[in-house]
């Protein structure tokens, strides 16, 4: 089960965030976004355990939790859409032509 994990510590490594899912149970993989340009993390990740009972558990007992100062927001990830920039992602702002034609 993909894990969606928000408000994450800058300061806190991939390592420690895998340390903290594993007290739940087998960690395949923990990730912290990083910005493309930075590399300073984005204070989000994602957490991926194999077993949904696990991953279940780990969700409900460290959503709301203090880590490193920090209240977690956890919550089982929701996969990518196609149109995740209709729904609120890229709001555009451009030039639209067509509403200036005489």
């Amino acid at each position: 089960m993909n894990i969606y994990v928000a408000n994450i510590p800058f300061k806190a490594s991939e390592e420690e965030l895998k340390g903290l899912f594993q007290e739940f149970g087998s960690v395949d993989s923990a990730r912290i976004i990083t910005d493309k340009f930075t590399q300073r993390s984005r204070g989000f990740g994602f957490v991926e355990m194999t077993d949904e009972t696990e991953a279940k558990k780990a969700i409900e007992t460290l959503n709301g939790s203090d880590f490193m100062g920090k209240a977690l927001v956890v919550n089982e990830a929701k996969p990518r859409t196609e149109n995740s920039f209709e729904k609120g992602g890229n709001r555009g702002g451009g030039y639209n032509r067509s509403s200036h034609r005489n």
